[in-house]
C-alpha cells in the first residue's frame, strides 16, 4: 500500500468530468486507498467512449466502480441490471448515471443511449460485456453494437482482484466481425482475475 499511486483527476480527460463536489471526490478516493485498492491508467482521451468492465464476478465490482467513478470526477453512465434500481436506492444509481437494462425489452436501452449522446458533447458508457456475474460462455454484442451506433471508442477496462487494481486499458478498434471482436476482447481479459475466478 506504500508504493500506491494516488488517484488524481487528470486520468480523466477534462471535457469528461463531472461536477461532482471536493467531498464526493475526496470519499471516492479515499474509500479505495483504505481498500488497498488504485486506478491504472487513464480514460481514452475521445469524444465518446464506451468501457468494457470485466472480470463482472462479484457485487463487489460495483462498490469498487462507483468509488473510481468518484474518485476520477468522471462524467458516466452505465448500464444496470434493473431489478438493483430499487425504491429508496434508485435515485442514487440514476445520480450516479445508472440505465436500468430489463433483458425482456433490450431495444429501449439503444434508445435511451441514444438520447444521452444527443444531450452530452462528450460521455463515458461503462458495461459489462458478460451480461452476468455468473459464468457466461457467450458475451453479447450489444456493446458493439451501441459503440459503433455512436461512434464511441471501445476502452477495455480490467478489475485485477489478485492485485487490487482498476485498469484502464487498451481501446479497441473493432473489425466488423462481431464474432473476432469478441474473441479478441475476451483474449485481452485472459491474465485479469475476478473475486471469483471460477465464474468467468
Amino acid at each position: 500500500m506504500a508504493n500506491q499511486q494516488p488517484l488524481h483527476t487528470s486520468q480523466c480527460p477534462e471535457h469528461l468530468r463531472a461536477n461532482r463536489t471536493a467531498f464526493t471526490q475526496w470519499f471516492g478516493k479515499t474509500f479505495l486507498r483504505l481498500m488497498g485498492w488504485r486506478v491504472e491508467g487513464s480514460i481514452a482521451n475521445a469524444e465518446r467512449v464506451l468501457i468494457t468492465a470485466a472480470p463482472h464476478t462479484s457485487n463487489w465490482d460495483a462498490v469498487l466502480g462507483i468509488a473510481a467513478v468518484l474518485g476520477l470526477n468522471v462524467r458516466l453512465h452505465f448500464l444496470g441490471k434493473h431489478t438493483i434500481f430499487v425504491p429508496g436506492f434508485k435515485w442514487f444509481m440514476r445520480w450516479l448515471g445508472g440505465i436500468p437494462v430489463n433483458r425482456k425489452t433490450p431495444e429501449g436501452v439503444i434508445d435511451h443511449v441514444n438520447q444521452l449522446v444527443d444531450k452530452y458533447d462528450g460521455m463515458v458508457i461503462v458495461l459489462a460485456p458478460e451480461g452476468t456475474r455468473k459464468k457466461a460462455e457467450k458475451w453479447k454484442t450489444g456493446f458493439l453494437r451501441i459503440a459503433q451506433a455512436n461512434n464511441c471508442k471501445i476502452q477495455m477496462g480490467a478489475l485485477d482482484f489478485p492485485n487490487k487494481r482498476i485498469v484502464l486499458g487498451d481501446v479497441y478498434d473493432p473489425t466488423g466481425d462481431n464474432h473476432a471482436d469478441i474473441e479478441n476482447i475476451k483474449n485481452w481479459y485472459a491474465p485479469y482475475k475476478g473475486k471469483f475466478p471460477d465464474q468467468f
